[in-house]
């Protein structure tokens, strides 16, 4: 068998070759991710569902917000913005029990899976909210932290798996022009629901380094990029200055 037949046999199927195994050996077959095919992925201590099927967690978000962890307040109110699955949210608000933790994700159909999250991990639901929107759209609150992993593919550049192209959402995927237009959007308007001296934490793709710091510094913020597990410039911070 291979790695993913393994992975998918123990995590799914308890080592019990099923008639359901082999169907889903065909659909590893086609490229379908196996988080997809099992439902569920680790990340952070928290088990995320993907029954919406939203963007698959990485090990490089993965990376960055375990980081973020050790940085803010143990009572911090945080956004998690372009929320998907939830992942960066749930994580924290396991992790980090006296945070406050809100969810923005402009498509309706993964706010069921966040709600699953927040509720499969034993998170008391009292301390989260969830808002539809476009970006800050519906958000009237302040935050301490606002963290986000927005669609920021370069499609000039395009390094997505075909696997990656075909089935996970384009919306989540692709961020336009030098695949900066919604970054650039989050940075421009973050400063009005951000507290004073308040943290945005982006991820996003080496190229988009110098740009990132540009726009931080005429909107009010100092800015330092940190490299990811594998080295490559993964993500952000930009801090209100004032």
């Amino acid at each position: 068998m291979t790695q993913e037949e393994t992975w998918l046999l123990e995590e799914k199927y308890n080592g019990e070759k099923t008639e359901g195994f082999f169907a889903d050996c065909v659909r590893l077959t086609t490229g379908e991710p196996l988080a997809y095919i099992i439902g569920s992925i680790p990340f952070l201590n928290t088990t995320i569902f993907l029954d919406s099927k939203p963007l698959i967690p990485r090990t490089e978000t993965e990376f960055w917000v375990e980081q973020v962890m050790r940085k803010i307040t143990p009572d911090a109110k945080v956004l998690d913005l372009c929320a998907g699955s939830g992942c960066i949210g749930v994580s924290i608000l396991k992790n980090v029990p006296e945070s406050l933790i809100d969810f923005c994700e402009i498509d309706e159909r993964h706010h069921p899976t966040i709600k699953k999250n927040i509720l499969e991990n034993d998170i008391d639901q009292t301390r989260t909210h969830i808002f539809s929107g476009d970006l800050f759209e519906n958000i009237t609150d302040t935050y301490d932290v606002v963290l986000s992993n927005p669609p920021y593919i370069d499609p000039a550049i395009d390094r997505a798996d075909a696997s990656v192209k075909k089935y996970e959402p384009e919306i989540a995927l692709y961020g336009g022009v030098a695949g900066m237009e919604v970054i650039s959007r989050i940075i421009t308007e973050s400063p009005r629901f951000l507290n004073p001296h308040g943290i945005l934490v982006l991820e996003h793709e080496p190229e988009q380094t110098a740009a990132i710091h540009e726009l931080g510094v005429r909107n009010g913020f100092s800015t330092e990029t940190y490299p990811d597990q594998f080295g490559t410039e993964r993500f952000t911070y930009l801090i209100r200055t004032k």
